[in-house]
């Protein structure tokens, strides 16, 4: 008797592009590729079944690359990558990829002029910004997207949604820490003459 059918995958066309990139790139890692050839034969309408019997692996796993790629279904391009989706989560009790340490320093750079880094902009893009934070030794890598995402949500202003998402008393420190101090005080600095303070920069 066979089982309930599994929910369709909808892909748009960028999206299908790059996961047959990430299936043919050498450099893409083994699960990666294998988990973005789970996505595109459930998109082409096979059942787990019939994957796991194509790839020869467990049901179980292309029953859960499948929950998960839809899961995330709900988050726009921008937001997360074709191959973010695809990578495994944090463990639990997994250290953060960027410490308290380390944004409050992203925070104080995205608060500076770029041209006080010699960047020949009036305000950060996410390659620019990418590229300063490695040069800087703050990240030993970072990619544009997420440099971009940092900057995005917000992240030049420490009670921003960029640091809501660490725990609380995380998010309290980052606030009240010294580097805040200091970006308040390059805001005030840099700001055209004559324009007023913000309630919460006064």
């Amino acid at each position: 008797m066979r089982g309930p059918k599994p929910q369709s995958i909808d892909l748009t066309q960028q999206m299908r592009q790059e996961l047959e990139q990430l299936t043919r790139r050498a450099k893409t890692p083994q699960q990666i590729a294998l988990r973005a050839h789970i996505v595109l034969l459930a998109a082409d309408g096979l059942n787990n079944a019939q994957i796991a019997r194509q790839l020869a692996i467990s049901i179980d796993a292309t029953r859960l690359w499948r929950k998960r790629w839809l899961d995330l279904a709900v988050l726009p391009p921008q937001e997360i990558s074709v191959q973010e989706r695809l990578e495994d989560l944090p463990r639990p009790g997994a250290p953060r990829r960027i410490s308290a340490e380390q944004v409050c320093r992203i925070v104080a750079l995205a608060c500076e002029a770029p041209r006080d880094s010699n960047r020949p902009i009036s305000q950060w893009t996410g390659r620019e910004i990418a590229d300063e934070i490695v040069k800087r030794g703050i990240l030993p890598s970072i990619s544009e997207r997420h440099a971009a995402r940092l900057l995005k949500r917000g992240i030049s202003s420490p009670t921003k949604s960029a640091i809501g998402s660490l725990p609380s008393a995380m998010s309290s420190s980052i606030c009240a820490s010294p580097t805040s101090a200091l970006c308040i005080k390059k805001r005030r600095r840099l700001r055209p003459r004559g324009s007023a303070l913000s309630p919460r920069m006064k």
